[in-house]
């Protein structure tokens, strides 16, 4: 699993982050045939070597956490596990009313972890 010092330094994987993504997005566009078309005129990739990285946050189990994601029609890869500062982590939790489930990335969390890979 990668560190936040490795996602910092690899120049490929920050030029490769698609800060847009959500999971349903993206299983709408890997997974799912014939409705994408209606999410902002983005269409399904069936190719393989179709791939996008993104970050969730999979607040299944506490303390929250954040995954960095590879996903593409066949796979589904969890490249680096990052910590969410407890303050942060509350705020957060509130904000979905402590349900459990795998969220976009969004708001403070998405700020503080681009602040951490220095892409602001």
């Amino acid at each position: 699993m990668m560190q936040l010092e490795d996602m910092r330094n690899n120049l490929d994987l920050i030029n490769s982050l698609d800060w847009e993504m959500t999971p349903e997005k993206a299983v709408c566009i890997y997974l799912e045939w014939g409705t994408c078309w209606s999410m902002n005129g983005t269409y399904p990739r069936w190719a393989r070597d179709e791939e996008t990285h993104y970050f969730v946050i999979n607040t299944w189990n506490r303390p929250a956490i954040i995954h960095l994601v590879r996903r593409n029609k066949d796979e589904y890869d969890e490249l680096a596990t990052i910590k969410i500062p407890a303050e942060l982590e509350q705020k957060f939790l509130d904000s979905i009313g402590y349900n459990k489930g795998v969220y976009g990335l969004e708001g403070e969390v998405k700020t503080w972890l681009q602040n951490q890979l220095d892409i602001n």
